[in-house]
C-alpha cells in the first residue's frame, strides 16, 4: 500500500538575499510547491519556529535549509538551541552555507543534522538542493 505524499514545508535561514532568492527560484524551475518561510537569521527562525512571530508561521512537517554565518544569531548558535528545546530537536536541518571549515562541520553534526552542504558544490541555481529535498520529500515519512 503507498503512502500519501505529505506536503513539506521549508524554513530557509539564509542572509544573503542573492542566495535566498536562488534557492526559491531553483524551487520553480523544478515546478515544486513546497511553502518556503524565509527567516533572515538564527534568531528569526527560532521565533517562527516556536510561533513568537504573529507574521510568520511554519507548520509540520517541515525541514530547514540553514545557512551558518549570519548576523544576529548564527547557525551553531541557532541548531544548539533547536536541539535543547523539546519542541524541536527532532527537526530535520540540512546546513547549506559556504563555510568550509572543519570545526563547524563537526559542531554541525554533533547537533544531529541531515547533511552539510557547500553551496559551492551546488551547481547552478541550487538545483542539486532543490532535488534532494524534493526527493526527500516524496520518499522519506515524516511524523506529522
Amino acid at each position: 500500500m503507498m503512502s500519501e505524499h505529505q506536503e513539506l514545508n521549508i524554513l530557509l535561514v539564509e542572509d544573503d538575499d542573492i542566495d535566498a532568492k536562488a534557492v526559491i527560484r531553483g524551487f520553480k524551475k523544478l515546478k515544486l510547491v513546497n511553502p518556503i518561510v524565509r527567516a533572515s537569521n538564527g534568531q528569526e527562525a527560532l521565533d517562527i519556529l516556536l510561533g513568537n512571530n504573529s507574521k510568520v508561521s511554519i507548520t509540520k512537517p517541515y525541514i530547514i535549509l540553514l545557512d551558518i554565518n549570519m548576523p544576529v544569531m548564527g547557525g551553531i548558535e541557532f541548531l544548539t538551541l533547536v536541539r535543547e528545546d523539546p519542541a524541536l530537536k527532532g527537526a530535520i536541518i540540512f546546513v547549506l552555507t559556504t563555510s568550509d571549515v572543519d570545526a563547524d562541520r563537526v559542531s554541525a553534526y554533533q547537533n544531529n543534522i541531515a547533511g552539510y552542504i557547500l553551496k559551492s558544490n551546488v551547481g547552478d541555481g541550487f538545483k542539486e538542493v532543490v532535488s534532494l529535498v524534493e526527493k526527500f520529500s516524496r520518499l522519506v515519512i515524516l511524523p506529522k
